[in-house]
């Protein structure tokens, strides 16, 4: 018998790969591609998995719910589940999860513009994005700017 060495692992902390590919489908209605990348592109999936087993751990129960009614409306409607139907039929899914599963849909909705235009370090906004296509320079990270004591003593340069 072979080890697990050579089992298939999950990139997902939290969520299965068909949950990822339904919250991708989800979060990319929300922040879809433009001249800019979607939400998924962006790394919302993957800052949202990781969130929660973290910080919102809180909230795992309402995402394996609403990931499971979001692809069941789906597979009632289109056949297959969420991500695995068209942009315009994940469309009519997302408006019926938000109609059918308020409180669910405005969680996804939440975190994923949290992830999108949160700093990349938590996981999303993948090479600053948001921050480059609102024309904002990356803030340096609190504690670790580089000041230019001259100009803080008052001296001039």
């Amino acid at each position: 018998m072979m080890s697990g060495c050579f089992a298939h692992r999950s990139p997902w902390e939290f969520f299965t790969e068909d949950e990822a590919r339904t919250q991708a489908a989800l979060c990319d209605q929300i922040i879809p591609a433009d001249d800019y990348p979607s939400a998924s592109q962006a790394g919302a999936v993957a800052f949202i998995d990781r969130q929660l087993v973290r910080h919102y751990a809180n909230h795992q129960k309402a995402y394996r719910d609403g990931l499971w009614l979001a692809d069941a409306l789906s597979m009632a409607q289109f056949g297959p589940n969420l991500g695995a139907v068209s942009v315009e039929q994940q469309y009519v899914i997302a408006l019926a999860l938000e109609k059918k599963a308020p409180e669910f849909f405005e969680l996804v909705r939440r975190h994923t513009l949290e992830s999108y235009y949160g700093s990349p370090r938590h996981g999303g906004n993948r090479d600053a994005v948001s921050w480059r296509m609102l024309g904002l320079a990356e803030p340096p990270l609190r504690g670790r700017a580089q000041y230019d004591l001259r100009l803080a003593a008052g001296t001039k340069r």
